[in-house]
């Protein structure tokens, strides 16, 4: 299964690791380091020209999504129940 995360961005559903809110990032010091240790590796990747609303962690890449965490948070729920 797909998870779509905006724009014309989907990723399989098996590589998805973890949702998180767009507030994370400046409330969490270890998010913080996470995410520039990505950048670093050129492993972060923004999704459209909207604002980011969610961090959406994969096993290969950090993606800045538009869609808010909890509205990808029942997408995937979706897929796991099914």
């Amino acid at each position: 299964m797909y998870i779509h995360l905006g724009g014309e961005k989907i990723i399989r559903a098996a590589e998805l690791v973890a949702i998180f809110d767009i507030s994370i990032e400046q409330s969490s010091k270890l998010s913080k380091q996470f995410v520039t240790q990505a950048r670093k590796r050129k492993d972060v990747e923004v999704i459209g020209e909207e604002e980011a609303k969610s961090i959406v962690v994969t096993e290969n890449k950090v993606y800045y999504s538009p869609i808010s965490s909890s509205t990808l948070k029942k997408r995937s729920h979706h897929f796991a129940t099914t």
